[in-house]
């Protein structure tokens, strides 16, 4: 009943109207996805249409509401999405007429772009609308003031406008594609789970497997958000449905109420990591790299393992440091859980693995494994009917709003960068920033991360510090690859009469060559000449690799604004369960999630990514180790002297 009755909660705020339409747009999306074909701009623009009525619903103008103001609420995301559909219904017009716009475009237009930032402001506040703004002005009037490297001759508003509209990059184009596709597909894969009963049988299994263990209340937290993480896009998401369990259970058994709060909004975080779903961000990772989903989520694999180990080890140090003991027993067993309702997980997320590693697409894996979730719960007592299918169609589709409308809106910012070629220079510029070094431009990538992200959510932070640093830090861990190989001497001749072209001391030198000297060679090289010695030298599979590391490294950083002061909503959702101060738990959650920073340190210096199987289970296995000792050395344990042993109940 606790799940039922969260899911009804969950859907209130939509009404009779809204419930419908959301259940229309799920319906619609998974045919689109499946069977049917729609052009891409059009499959984006009823994407956006759709949600754009459901935001001012979930979003109203108002807070006090009445018949009139509810009426003009409904009014503005009705001319919004009436705006969206008309502009692409006239693309063909408007080329046939030579890319002018009428004045009947130009409306809408107006309407459509101020329509995405107001609702954009609704959903994630000032920050992207302030953003969007300062990008649209950039091009159009200020950038022509500015100086140096940032001055840009500016567009006529016709063009951004154009452009912003049909462009690959504006507000249709290829992220709104990804979130119309495989994110809302996903998405909607993990309500239909929570209305299976999945959410509580992921709280059962934890408790089986941790129930016994010193701290075993953290530990069933830390397991629980890792296995939510799989049906849950979202870190908030994940800490207020697991957490109202996970940190009374830890507050009884011995735990201060900050730390327990910082447990489950660390693990939390940490679903965002966690394979298949891992939020947007993969989704958004192979459009941008144009490297397989598969690939990225099965290298995502080991790293998430590492990263739910770290808070683990916080948690049975400081269970330890306490004196707590176990649990003398177990609240069911394994066979009761998978009874009880584990079948509703196990076999659509084990269809889904299976589609994934076969071949299929992630959306049309996500349909067959929806309906998987509603056969799969006939086998067990919480049957999905027809009013549980409705409820999930509708959940799915209410928990995509805010996404849907911000990987939409954040497009008008992507545009720019990528007109105005923002994103060279500022790669450029953390480059020169940081003198070459990885470890300094890493730093400087996580500062931006976290300033960002004060603001941003981590799928809109990944997004634009993607667009403006990966060619940067891919630069840089492509060279490493390239100065190691200089290094090590094995070099192809047709590589050696390049690099004699460029330096012609480099023949005499190079028996001898040290890492200093391959650098100084590296940099005399033309821009050209490095890329071509580059690929010479440094195999496909590297190059992947370097790019697959850069992303993650970003995408990791990304994550660290749901944990860190002073603004880390995550951390303030567990405070409000546990009922702790909101700053001092976003401390420890800031503590505990250390595995965001470490992390990307392994990938941005080892072959964790791409490596063999041999070097990736090393790398591991060191890993696992030396984050041990890390956390051991944090917590102090070391130096405790023995407390007093607490029963742990």
């Amino acid at each position: 009943m606790r799940a039922s009755e969260e899911i009804n909660e969950q859907l209130r705020g939509l009404g009779k109207f809204g419930y419908v339409l959301a259940i229309i747009i799920s319906l619609g999306h998974i045919y689109y996805n499946t069977l049917g074909s729609l052009p891409p701009l059009m499959h984006n623009a009823l994407h956006f249409a759709g949600f754009s009525i459901l935001c001012v619903i979930i979003y109203p103008l108002f807070k006090r509401t009445s018949a009139s103001k509810d009426a003009i609420n409904i009014g503005l995301g009705i001319v919004i999405a009436i705006s969206a559909v008309y502009l692409i219904l006239m693309e063909d017009a408007i080329y046939a007429r030579g890319v002018k716009l009428s004045g009947a475009e130009w409306v809408a237009g107006t309407l459509l772009i101020a329509g995405a930032i107001e609702l954009t402001r609704r959903t994630t506040g000032w920050i992207i609308p302030s953003l969007i703004l300062i990008a649209l002005s950039y091009v159009t009037i200020w950038g022509a003031w500015a100086g140096g490297v940032f001055k840009f001759s500016g567009l006529s508003s016709e063009t951004v406008l154009f452009r912003s509209v049909y462009g690959d990059d504006g507000i249709f184009g290829n992220i709104a594609s990804i979130s119309s596709t495989f994110v809302f597909m996903f998405i909607l894969f993990g309500a239909f789970l929570l209305c299976s009963g999945a959410g509580e049988f992921v709280i059962n299994l934890a408790k089986v497997m941790a129930g016994r263990i010193v701290g075993g209340p953290g530990l069933v937290a830390v397991i629980a958000s890792g296995l939510t993480g799989t049906i849950s896009g979202s870190a908030v998401a994940n800490t207020a449905s697991t957490g109202v369990i996970t940190i009374p259970l830890m507050k009884k058994a011995g735990f201060d109420a900050k730390f327990a709060a910082g447990v489950e909004a660390a693990a939390s975080t940490g679903g965002q990591l966690m394979p298949p779903i891992m939020g947007a961000g993969a989704f958004v990772m192979a459009s941008y790299t144009q490297i397989p989903y598969t690939t990225i989520i099965s290298v995502s694999v080991l790293p998430a393992i590492l990263y739910f180990l770290t808070v683990a080890f916080f948690v049975r140090s400081e269970a330890l440091k306490l004196g707590l003991s176990a649990s003398d027993k177990a609240p069911m067993t394994l066979s009761q859980a998978i009874k009880n309702g584990g079948l509703a997980f196990i076999i659509p997320i084990g269809i889904l693995v299976g589609l994934l590693i076969y071949g299929f697409t992630p959306t049309y894996a996500a349909g067959f494994s929806i309906i998987s979730v509603v056969v799969a719960s006939w086998l067990t007592p919480n049957k999905m009917g027809f009013k549980s299918i409705c409820d999930a169609l509708a959940l799915g589709a209410k928990n995509m709003i805010m996404t849907a409308i911000l990987l939409c809106a954040v497009g008008l910012i992507v545009n720019v960068i990528a007109m105005a070629g923002i994103g060279n220079t500022f790669s450029l510029m953390i480059n020169d920033w940081a003198g070459g070094n990885l470890l300094v431009a890493i730093i400087l990538i996580g500062l931006a991360s976290l300033v960002l992200g004060m603001g941003l959510p981590v799928t809109a932070s990944y997004i634009v510090l993607a667009t403006l640093s990966a060619p940067a830090l891919y630069t840089m861990i492509s060279d490493g690859m390239l100065i190691n190989i200089l290094v090590s001497g094995e070099i192809p001749e047709t590589a050696k009469t390049m690099l004699a072209l460029a330096n012609p001391d480099f023949l005499t030198s190079s028996v001898n060559l040290n890492a200093e000297q391959a650098k100084t060679l590296l940099a005399s090289l033309p821009l050209e000449l490095s890329q071509l010695v580059k690929e010479q030298l440094v195999s496909p599979e590297l190059i992947t690799g370097a790019l697959l590391s850069a992303h993650m490294i970003i995408f990791w950083l990304s994550q660290d604004s749901n944990v860190t002061p002073p603004v880390c909503l995550t951390a303030f959702t567990a405070a409000a369960i546990a009922k702790s101060p909101p700053m001092a738990t976003g401390l420890q959650s800031w503590k505990i999630a250390k595995g965001l920073y470490l992390l990307p340190l392994v990938f941005a210096y080892t072959p964790f990514l791409y490596g063999s199987l041999y070097e990736k289970l090393s790398i591991f296995a060191i890993s696992t180790i030396a984050i041990y000792l890390l956390v051991w050395l944090f917590q102090n344990i070391f130096s405790r002297s023995p407390g007093t042993v607490k029963t742990g109940r």
